[in-house]
This record gives C-alpha cells, structure tokens and sequence, in this order.
C-alpha cells in the first residue's frame, strides 16, 4: 500500500512538473498573437505618415488634426498592448519611446490647432522619427 501512495505521489508530481512547463510556453504563443495583432494596426498607422507627410506641407491645419484624431488615434493603445507583452528586459525602453510618439502626436496636434507653421515642421519629424524609433522595438517576426 505504502509503495502505491510513492508511486501516485511520484506520477503527481511528474504530471505537476509537466503543466509547469507547457504553461510558459503556452502564454509566450499568446503573446506573439497579440504583439503580431497589434504591430499591424501600428503598421496601418505608420502607413499614413505620408498623408500626414502632404497635410503637414500643405499646412492644412484642419485635416492635419483629422488625421491625427481619426485613423492615428488608437496608435496609443495598440503601443499600450505590445508593451503588456514585450520581455521585461525590453518593456521599459518600449515604454519610454511610446510615451514620446504619444507626446509629438500630441504636440502636432497643438502646432496645428495654433496654426504655426515652424512647431508643425517640428513636430511632424519628432512624430516620424517616434514611428520609426517604436517599429525597432516591435519584435522582428510580428512584424509584416
């Protein structure tokens, strides 16, 4: 009887270990989904720095903030997620570029609600070079 309970108690232990190990695993696929889901909406974002590009030379302050309210918009929240899901050795760097990207858009958004031209030029380079400073940070097999 007492070699039996050794035994059950062994193959619980095996059966505890094993589910231990696939978990990791498991959450790791999870997470390149959401990164992979979520660094394409970024790159649909990014794909409009041109347009902003040409509304930004025109100086067309009104579609400049429409832009930047309606298909850029969510480019903050779509950060937020890969951020969740990057290692923790990457997450802070990730976070601190996201923070700046958020702050030029934000900028952008006050140069052309003022209609100054200069801050605009400014603020459009700082929103490009966020675009491409956060693209190095998404890992490469999420990104299309």
């Amino acid at each position: 009887m007492l070699q039996a309970l050794r035994h059950l108690a062994a193959f619980c232990l095996c059966i505890t270990l094993s589910l231990g190990l696939l978990s990791p695993s498991a959450v790791r696929a999870d997470d390149a989904t959401v990164i992979a889901h979520q660094a394409a909406a970024f790159q649909a974002t990014k794909s409009r720095l041109p347009d902003l590009a040409r509304l930004v030379s025109a100086e067309d302050w009104t579609f400049t903030r429409n832009l930047i309210h309606g298909p850029m918009q969510e480019v903050g929240r779509e950060m937020s997620y890969i951020n969740q899901r990057l290692d923790k050795s990457q997450r802070k760097d990730a976070e601190k570029i996201a923070r700046k990207l958020k702050e030029a858009l934000a900028d952008l958004d006050e140069a052309a609600r003022l209609q100054d031209s200069a801050r605009l030029q400014r603020s459009y380079s700082a929103v490009a070079a966020g675009f491409d400073a956060y693209s190095d940070v998404i890992p490469a097999g999420a990104q299309s």
